[in-house]
């Protein structure tokens, strides 16, 4: 890590009150008490059901995204229907005094008549020159009002279409953040089942395991020579991370006092100027990808099969995240979790 980068992170952690080492962990459900199960047993359930929550929450935040979209298109339909309404309206008032105006000649002489009858015929085809002409204007009269009658009724299906579609996204939102709040209430219960000891235990555990994953993983070269500079735009997305080391991670949150993993990642390069993809699953399907020996500061490392999770590389072989609930922003290991791969938001040099 460089120098600079390294006083950044150092001043956000002192101010945050923060530390860098991943703190203790729970267990999940099990007919068999929690005390008298193998810690590596424990750790392996504990992380499961973390992931599984953090996987109900990307796709909360996904249909959060959909819902947003939809509700400005619900908007914009409503309001271009109001507009093609008055038009209708207008259109509908000059097809009146068209029908006005037609009732009122009813008795009138043909125009061909009137030629042949006429003293002047002269006169009386700049007359039938007239009269072609209001015939084009009520003809255009009919032809508006039957192209706002049809503009109105598509854009009435449209937005009753759009509306059904909000409805059916409010009710699967609900769904998700149920399904969150479920996940979250076993890990909430059965940590509550364990022993400080245990905590204990299971901290020591885990981090033993991220220290052996992690050595694994620098020594084997797949970082390169990780040396390489942020870009401009990368130096300041990651510069936003690293101020927010110490705030509690959230799920469904995107700042500025709480945050879940996507939220963190999206919010910082939303302020650097590059906006990204809310989830971590679309940051890893439409951001392009990079290998591991490319990775500079400010890159997004994926986590897990699913593209689950996602934090940003600090350097030095270390990530900035908001790791999950009950912890905070923070620095850790990139190889705190299996990485599925890499992208990168910007192109820059």
């Amino acid at each position: 890590m460089s120098g600079r980068l390294l006083r950044l992170v150092c001043t956000a952690t002192v101010a945050a009150g923060t530390v860098l080492a991943p703190l203790p962990a729970a267990a999940v459900p099990d007919p068999q008490p929690p005390g008298q199960r193998p810690v590596a047993e424990l750790l392996t359930d504990l992380q499961t059901l973390y992931r599984d929550a953090e996987q109900a929450t990307e796709t909360y935040n996904a249909t959060e995204e959909q819902l947003t979209k939809q509700r400005t298109e619900v908007d914009r339909l409503d309001s271009e229907l109001a507009r093609a309404r008055l038009t209708l309206h207008d259109s509908r008032g000059a097809a009146g005094r068209l029908a006005r105006e037609q009732y009122q000649n009813s008795t009138a002489i043909s125009p061909y008549v009137r030629l042949l009858l006429a003293r002047d015929p002269q006169h009386a085809l700049d007359e039938g020159h007239v009269i072609g002409q209001l015939a084009r204007e009520r003809a255009e009269t009919v032809g508006r009002l039957l192209g706002s009658e049809k503009k109105n009724d598509g854009l009435a299906r449209a937005a009753r279409k759009a509306l059904d579609t909000q409805l059916t996204l409010s009710a699967r939102q609900k769904k998700d953040r149920d399904d969150v709040r479920n996940r979250l209430a076993d890990v909430e219960k059965l940590l509550t089942a364990l022993t400080p000891d245990q905590l204990t235990a299971l901290a020591a555990f885990e981090k033993t395991d991220v220290d052996k994953a992690q050595q694994q993983l620098v020594t084997s070269g797949a970082l390169g020579t990780d040396d390489r500079e942020p870009s401009r735009s990368g130096d300041r997305a990651l510069r936003y991370a690293v101020q927010q080391i110490g705030k509690p991670y959230e799920w469904g949150a995107e700042g500025p006092k709480t945050y879940d993993c996507s939220g963190l990642t999206s919010e910082a390069w939303g302020h650097a100027g590059t906006p990204i993809p809310r989830t971590s699953e679309e940051q890893w399907a439409q951001l392009p990808r990079i290998p591991l020996a490319e990775l500079r500061p400010g890159d997004l490392v994926i986590y897990f099969p699913e593209a689950t999770h996602v934090a940003m590389y600090l350097g030095d072989g270390k990530i900035v995240q908001a790791p999950r609930t009950g912890e905070k922003v923070q620095v850790s290991p990139i190889a705190s979790y299996p990485i599925l791969g890499a992208v990168r938001p910007d192109q820059a040099p």
